[in-house]
């Protein structure tokens, strides 16, 4: 399930502790606007990230992804 970045992507997420787009990941991360709209995807089917109810593309981190970054899952897990 993991590619690379997305690990970038929870953390940067969890640290800030905002809902954010894929285009303001992309300008923080410096990795495509598409890659990380896919990820985003991957992650919320996995109950990593959450899809917000504003229908507008925005992301949070799910209690699940904290816990995965936190290291109490393994990725057999997710």
């Amino acid at each position: 399930m993991q590619y690379p970045g997305d690990d970038r992507i929870l953390e940067l997420l969890d640290e800030s502790g905002l809902i954010l787009s894929p285009a303001i990941i992309s300008a923080n991360l410096d990795i495509t606007r598409q890659h990380i709209s896919n990820r985003l995807a991957e992650l919320a089917d996995h109950g990593l990230v959450q899809r917000t109810s504003t229908g507008r593309g925005h992301y949070r981190i799910t209690d699940k992804g904290r816990e995965y970054l936190a290291g109490e899952l393994d990725e057999d897990e997710i």
